[in-house]
């Protein structure tokens, strides 16, 4: 007896759909993350991004708002059946030349962001001709700013939420391991960060602020990787449970004459609290000191463990085990401001293996100049978003 195909919700009939469907898509969504990786825009200045993925949103039927807390959009798929909205969300800024761009004189996506913009675009591609198939709706959040970590906020305080009422969220973010291998969050996620500055007086304030800059850098329990060897000991950190990165204080403070910056992050968030006092307690101890703090730290972001774990289940049934890796700490180098939007709701966060066959590490790790990401992992993105957001908005 024929299989019958009852809508797709994560089965073998489902899958054969979204293949087919994506399988249609490959070059265009390459040609369309080369041209976006060809005009990189800074945080708030994603004019032209914008003004391409809102065309071909349109092009491709969804209901699209432009301009909505700077120059995010927000496509709106609604299906042929009842059901549940869903959000995804992808980030369309550059990294600058002071963040990690490895001395480039300009913009540059060397944060796979112009890759994460492109699979979002594909995914509403992808199910738009499945719209037969799809329940309920799916918001499509392509944020701006990211990068300054005020895009997310903006857009909820422009009405994105209120005005969509999803029940989940969802997203993915280039990471340094295979291609076509997923690394899950349940349960953990990506520390926040704490920010303050540290005033000396005297004569000898510049002296003292250097040695005090040292000695609060030594407060960190973790170091920022310096080569491969450092990188792969990270993802098998990473991957360990209980393991070095289950709690963690990385800090990062400089002397600029009489004053000293710090920036912090810790894992878990509570203890934000006690980095302060410590520091103000070093602070102290080198002489007259003024300390100033952020009047928060900015959130870290926490997967949930139920949301986590059904996606985690859901790549293993439909990809296999071998292509999902699940995590279990957080990485300390690196915050999230879709932080904002799992605070407000459930959802997922999952790297994307982004790392060639044979290539180094150093080629999947974003902010590095060396990042090189391969250009097959938008349709390995594109089927498996595809195939869980078909599910997920079911009722």
């Amino acid at each position: 007896m024929a299989r019958v195909d009852r809508g797709g919700l994560g089965g073998r009939p489902g899958a054969v759909a979204v293949e087919r469907e994506a399988a249609r898509l490959d070059g265009a969504l390459v040609a369309l993350r080369r041209d976006l990786h060809a005009h990189p825009e800074l945080s708030g200045q994603e004019r032209r991004t914008a003004g391409v993925v809102a065309a071909r949103l349109r092009a491709a039927g969804l209901d699209v708002t432009t301009g909505v807390g700077g120059h995010g959009v927000v496509g709106v798929l609604t299906g042929a059946r009842p059901g549940r909205t869903v959000a995804y969300r992808a980030d369309m800024d550059a990294v600058g030349p002071d963040d990690g761009a490895g001395g480039a004189t300009g913009p540059a996506h060397l944060c796979g962001h112009d890759i994460h913009t492109t699979i979002g675009v594909g995914i509403a591609e992808v199910l738009t001709r499945l719209r037969e198939r799809l329940s309920g709706r799916v918001v499509f959040l392509f944020q701006p700013a990211e990068e300054s970590l005020t895009g997310a906020a903006a857009m909820i305080a422009d009405g994105v939420l209120a005005a969509t009422r999803p029940s989940e969220i969802h997203a993915l973010h280039c990471g340094p391991f295979r291609v076509g291998r997923f690394a899950t969050i349940a349960g953990v996620g990506l520390p926040g960060q704490d920010k303050g500055q540290i005033l000396l007086a005297g004569a000898d304030a510049p002296a003292r602020a250097e040695r005090l800059a040292e000695s609060i850098n030594g407060m960190s329990s973790v170091r920022r990787p310096t080569g491969p060897a450092d990188l792969e000991q990270l993802l098998a950190d990473l991957q360990t449970p209980g393991g070095p990165l289950a709690r963690f204080v990385f800090v990062q403070a400089r002397a600029d004459g009489a004053t000293v910056r710090v920036s912090s992050r810790c894992w878990p968030e509570h203890r934000y609290a006690d980095v302060r006092a410590e520091i103000r307690r070093r602070a102290r101890s080198v002489g007259p000191a003024t300390v100033d703090f952020s009047a928060d730290p900015f959130p870290a972001m926490h997967t949930p463990q139920r949301e986590g774990r059904a996606l985690e289940r859901h790549l293993r049934r439909t990809l296999g085990t071998e292509q999902v890796v699940p995590l279990h700490a957080a990485i300390p180098f690196s915050g999230e401001d879709y932080a904002h939007f799992l605070n407000r709701m459930p959802g997922t966060y999952t790297f994307l293996g982004v790392r060639a066959p044979n290539a180094g590490i150093e080629t999947g790790y974003p902010h590095l100049a060396t990042f090189q990401p391969d250009e097959s992992a938008i349709g390995h993105g594109v089927r498996a978003m595809s195939g869980w957001l078909l599910t997920r908005t079911r009722s």
